[in-house]
Formats: structure tokens, C-alpha cells, sequence
């Protein structure tokens, strides 16, 4: 269901029925990585979060990583920051 890269890749998929007695299907988020710091990147016009992951990560579909160490729960919100904590690979 999800990438191998996914950070839902190993999580567990549970059902429960909604108020009309449908299935719903859903997975419980686990919890954010322990990423140590890598450093301090100074974000500049035109970078993209995918972009900082492919050169740092090597993997641009690890954005996520950089959002969750960020402490945000879409990558958009830091395109206004002035600076990204990156994590180590």
C-alpha cells in the first residue's frame, strides 16, 4: 500500500465502521523518527524541501523527514522559513 521509504510502510492498517456501518479503513501515524541534526541549511529562493532531500538524503520522497525534524506537518510551511534543521541519512 505504501512505498518501502514511506514512513507508513510497516504501520498498521485497522478498520473500524462508521456511523452508517461501512468499513473505514485507516492507519495509525507512528511516531516521528529520532533523526539526530546534520546541520542548519539556509534556505534560499526557489529551494523546494524535495529538493534539500535528494541532495541531503538522497531521496527526494524523503521530504518528510526534513518536515518532521522541522517539527511541521506539510513541507509547504517551510517555505517561509530562513533556515532548515536538516537530519542525518
Amino acid at each position: 500500500m505504501f512505498d518501502t521509504k514511506s514512513r507508513y510502510a510497516k504501520a498498521e492498517l485497522q478498520q473500524v465502521k462508521d456511523s452508517r456501518g461501512r468499513d473505514v479503513n485507516f492507519v495509525v501515524p507512528p511516531p516521528p523518527p529520532n533523526q539526530p541534526l546534520l546541520g542548519i541549511h539556509v534556505l534560499r529562493q526557489g529551494e523546494r524541501i524535495d529538493m534539500l532531500a535528494a541532495h541531503y538524503l538522497n531521496d527526494a520522497a524523503g521530504f518528510w523527514r526534513i518536515a518532521e525534524r522541522n517539527d511541521v506537518m506539510l513541507p509547504d510551511a517551510l517555505a517561509m522559513a530562513s533556515e532548515i534543521e536538516i537530519p542525518v541519512k
